[in-house]
């Protein structure tokens, strides 16, 4: 058996905001597994803000790019087996791997998880709620947060995968008042009308710390921080005394690592009102996907908790897809499907 597989290579490095010109599709002829091996169709894949970061040439310690020129990208992905020749999977099992952006993989069987099967829970969840994206939202409100109900809550870029999580899962675990930023009016109307926000601003509308004061004028106990820069300063401005922050993501450096938003300016009340800001690295946490899965699967299928997700068709546009989450044009999570 060989397979003609669609690949996509990164073949230059940007400057500032990437473009489609930085991504070239070719093909790769692969043959029958080996022993241990097995051979996927790849079905679903998971394209991330944090991908922007790995398209630079810095990021690891020895100056190394973490994405090589003119090679396979990687991202979380689910594969339908083909062809097995390992006895923990047979063809037609469905499985999570990192072997991503390319139509077909071949791989060690010890890199993939076959994925459970849920009643009432679609497929794609196992990339958003129940995936990455999910298990961040998770350990940030209950490991690192610690959230207690009844205490508030700020979510920043609140439309995007982990922000609709984050929402969803702080009401059911009952958190007060929820308040998250946005980057459209759009958005700010769905995170109120449908996901259970009590406020949200667009964050377009002025400045950061005021619009989030106006939101919270009582302060928050807590914050889930997506942005950095203006947004991180903006909760500790509006946190309480003793209050934490899980600090998940920075988007608004990530198209400017040589040149990122200034630190807060009132970085120092860190310690004048004794908070804690920790961050949020899922890669830590692999423990906690049982009880992710747990929490989670009853209230999907009890319709209490709904996969917020862009499903962009086609492999062809897997980089569309990508731009497109970095301009901030998916509500929460963006896949790409490629298979039924």
């Amino acid at each position: 058996m060989t397979i003609t597989a669609q690949v996509v290579h990164q073949i230059a490095r940007p400057s500032g905001f990437p473009s489609a010109s930085d991504f070239t599709f070719t093909q790769e002829v692969l043959t029958a597994p080996a022993p241990g091996q097995i051979l996927l169709e790849n079905v679903l894949f998971s394209v991330d803000p944090y991908m922007r970061e790995l398209m630079d040439v810095a990021g690891l310690p020895d100056g190394s790019a973490l994405w090589n020129l003119n090679s396979p990208l990687e991202g979380r992905t689910i594969g339908r087996v083909l062809s097995s020749a390992d006895p923990s999977l047979a063809p037609g099992d469905l499985v999570l791997h990192r072997k991503g952006w390319r139509t077909h993989a071949l791989l060690p069987a010890s890199e993939v998880r076959i994925l459970p099967r849920y009643d009432g829970v679609p497929l794609t969840a196992h990339l958003s709620v129940l995936g990455g994206t999910g298990l961040t939202a998770y350990v940030a409100l209950t490991r690192i947060l610690r959230l207690q109900p009844g205490e508030d809550l700020f979510v920043s870029a609140a439309a995007g995968g982990v922000g609709t999580a984050t929402g969803q899962f702080a009401r059911l675990l009952g958190a007060g008042r929820i308040v998250g930023s946005a980057g459209s009016a759009t958005k700010v109307k769905r995170l109120v009308e449908e996901l259970g926000f009590d406020a949200a601003f667009d964050y377009h509308d002025g400045p950061v710390s005021d619009l989030l004061a106006g939101a919270a004028p009582d302060g928050v106990d807590a914050a889930v921080e997506n942005v950095g820069g203006d947004h991180l300063e903006a909760a500790i401005g509006s946190l309480r005394d003793f209050g934490r922050i899980a600090w998940v993501g920075a988007v608004a450096q990530y198209n400017s690592l040589t040149s990122p938003p200034p630190a807060p300016r009132n970085l120092f009340d860190v310690v004048g009102k004794s908070l804690r800001l920790e961050g949020v690295l899922v890669r830590d946490h692999r423990d906690a996907q049982p009880l992710l899965e747990d929490f989670a699967v009853p209230h999907i299928r009890s319709g209490a908790l709904v996969p917020q997700e862009t499903v962009v068709e086609g492999f062809e546009n897997i980089v569309t897809a990508f731009l497109g989450t970095l301009r901030g044009e998916n509500t929460g999570k963006m896949l790409v499907r490629a298979g039924e």
